[in-house]
């Protein structure tokens, strides 16, 4: 018997791994993928879909999955960390961006209904695109990474009310009573407030602990699917969104200790029928309408990307970040968001949208999207050209930018300059501390730098990447630049300009990658500490001790390795006779302590009657006795009640002799 949704899945699947493929190769995000897999299956397409309801309705499991998923992350804790970035970025990101929005969609016509919902699509970016392309460039933890990222969280969470609003939105423009539509509002607010403290509080806690205690995976996965559907159908029910439920659910189940667990059983479920709800919303994209209009969409979008891109930045330059970081935010959220598509199914649904209204909103999304990525990789020269305009001085080193009373070179010298108050800027300096050599720190965040200076650290605000600040802070006198950032761009910028202050000063940079290893190698940098490398040289360091190859021997193949720039970790068929003197001398010996028992054979017995050395190849190296050590005892000594002897020997002998120190046995 032939099933007719089948048919639809094995055309979407089979389509999306050829075009998410070619995606890949050209660097565009999988969401982008997805949506021009909707458009060439759909009726604007190839018309290789006829199941399209039913394609729509696990588009709406894939909004219900997504929205329980953000619940369960959704974190108070995360939100205090970036309480800068995410409630006063967020907020006046959304009010810039939203408020003009809504004043040009005024002036083109749109009832005040039309262009408040025209506002909320403009506002939100897409959060699946931007963190994934940051985390790949390993920027996350950069000062714009975390306030694209904070930025991102507030518009997440706004999504919710916006929800909640398109409905009233709808009233307005049939001529309902709006004071009505806000007191049902809030009642039934008030009502799934109590419900989901209650809920998150007492009831599923209880009920999860119970499901857990059985040890079955099984039931646990159905429990979390089942809370899920049961709070969005709840919310249905009462007039409201199946997304809103959804993110109410996963709220409660993220104040209990199986939130972890539940997130990782509902991940791949939400993965699978999101890509249904991107590829429903290409067979709505209508290439016709694209063609026809191909000016007014380009015209269009590029005006969306620049009115998101300078909201963003005058946000981002707001909360204190420096002209160049806040550039870097703003383009990373010019484009139009995932959550963008839910409103406007919703709005749709609702007759806020004409079809052709709809089709232009889908085309810029689309086109805006697919732009993300590049946009993103030219960015830091963008904010570089914009840098060397004749901005005022706040502006580009940040509103909180300290008063530069002196010049630092004036009072320091042979000093340490750390740029970052990271963990690594934060051992360097310790450790500079601990040795009383002089050093400077330099670290972008306002607040940290406030709460540090209070404590008497000599740390002042600004990017480095300016002449000004490095000069600032002597470094035509300094005797070592330690660059501990989590920006690859910024780092090479920075050593290029410190290099080209100071001859002499002695550059070390920390970087996460080894490519970028040879370009600040050729910047001018001395010595660059790839952190993926430098993990494997210390783990395999301490396999080389377990082996009990001689200290000096690994210290020399460490320094080795490091002056042929890894190359033998890069590649194994490369200078690999340098190290033929490292030979596994004594394989499988192993050093361990045992505990004697109270009723251990070996008690009352002394050294020479154990005979560990004959019988068993084992040496004693020491006993604890108390707190005293017997180094290596002689043959006289007997053993007593809870004596420890530490041992070393073949490891399969010490485990076989293990049985003579067992306590109650």
């Amino acid at each position: 018997m032939e099933i007719p949704l089948l048919n639809g899945i094995v055309v979407i699947f089979s389509l999306a791994m050829v075009v998410i493929l070619i995606c890949h190769k050209l660097k565009i995000p999988s969401v982008v993928g997805y949506l021009i897999t909707g458009i060439l299956a759909g009726p604007y397409g190839f018309s290789l879909i006829n199941e399209i309801h039913e394609v729509e309705v696990l588009a709406e499991i894939g909004i219900i999955l997504l929205l329980f998923t953000i619940g369960i992350e959704f974190s108070l804790k995360k939100l205090i960390e970036l309480k800068k970035p995410v409630l006063v970025g967020g907020s006046l990101q959304l009010l810039l961006t939203g408020g003009i929005s809504l004043l040009l969609a005024m002036m083109f016509g749109l009832s005040l209904n039309q262009a408040i919902f025209a506002g909320f699509l403009i506002t939100l970016s897409s959060t699946a695109i931007v963190l994934k392309i940051i985390q790949e460039r390993g920027e996350i933890d950069s000062p714009h990474g975390r306030g694209s990222l904070g930025i991102l969280i507030f518009q997440d969470v706004a999504v919710v009310p916006m929800m909640l609003i398109v409905p009233i939105l709808v009233g307005i423009g049939e001529g309902g009573n709006l004071s009505n539509e806000l007191i049902t509002l809030g009642i039934k607010g008030i009502v799934i407030i109590i419900a989901v403290v209650i809920s998150a509080k007492w009831v599923i806690p209880r009920l999860l602990y119970s499901i857990v205690k059985t040890k079955s995976r099984e039931l646990f996965l159905l429990s979390i699917v089942l809370i899920c559907f049961a709070v969005a159908w709840f919310t249905s029910k009462a007039g409201l969104s199946l997304a809103l439920g959804a993110f109410l659910a996963g709220l409660i189940i993220s104040e209990s200790e199986y939130s972890h667990e539940a997130l990782g059983s509902v991940l791949p479920f939400k993965d699978i029928f999101l890509s249904f709800f991107f590829v429903s919303i290409g067979m709505l994209f209508n290439v016709g309408f694209l063609l026809d209009n191909l000016i007014l969409v380009i015209l269009i979008t590029l005006g969306v990307i620049t009115l998101k891109a300078l909201a963003a930045t005058i946000s981002a330059m707001v909360i204190g970040f420096p002209l160049r970081s806040a550039i870097l935010v703003g383009l990373a959220l010019s484009q139009v968001g995932e959550f963008s598509f839910i409103l406007s199914r919703t709005g749709a649904q609702h007759g806020m949208f004409s079809g052709d209204s709809y089709n232009l909103f889908l085309a810029v999304s689309v086109i805006s999207m697919a732009l993300t990525p590049f946009i993103i990789s030219y960015s830091p020269k963008l904010a570089q050209r914009a840098m060397s305009l004749p901005f005022p001085i706040r502006f580009k080193h940040g509103s909180y930018a300290q008063e530069q009373q002196e010049d630092l070179s004036d009072t320091l010298e042979d000093h340490i300059i750390i740029i970052g108050y990271g963990l690594n800027g934060r051992n360097v300096a310790r450790a500079a501390s601990i040795s009383e050599i002089p050093y400077v720190i330099l670290e972008m965040n306002p607040d940290v730098v406030k709460e540090e200076r209070d404590k008497g650290e000599p740390i002042y605000q600004g990017d480095a990447c300016q002449e000004a600040v490095l000069k600032h802070l002597g470094i035509k006198k300094a005797k070592v630049l330690v660059i501990a950032i989590s920006d690859p761009v910024a780092a090479r910028g920075i050593t290029e300009t410190a290099r080209r202050l100071s001859r002499k000063v002695y550059i070390i940079v920390r970087t996460r990658y080894i490519r970028e290893l040879e370009p600040l190698c050729e910047l001018g940098a001395n010595e660059v500490i790839p952190e993926e490398f430098e993990t494997s040289v210390e783990i395999f360091s301490r396999v080389l001790h377990k082996y009990l190859i001689p200290k000096d021997e690994i210290e020399k193949f460490i320094l080795e390795l490091r002056s042929e720039s890894y190359d033998m970790l890069r590649s194994i068929s490369r200078k690999t006779h340098h190290f033929q003197n490292l030979k596994m001398h004594i394989p499988d010996m192993d050093i361990k302590s045992f505990r004697v028992g109270e009723k251990s054979s070996l008690l009352g017995m002394d050294m020479s009657e154990i005979g560990l050395r004959k019988d068993y190849g084992v040496t004693v190296l020491a006993i604890r006795r108390n707190t005293e050590f017997i180094l290596n005892p002689h043959g006289e000594i007997k053993i007593e009640p809870n004596d420890i002897l530490i041992l070393v020997g073949l490891l399969d002998k010490l485990i076989e002799i293990s049985p003579l120190f067992n306590t109650d046995e």
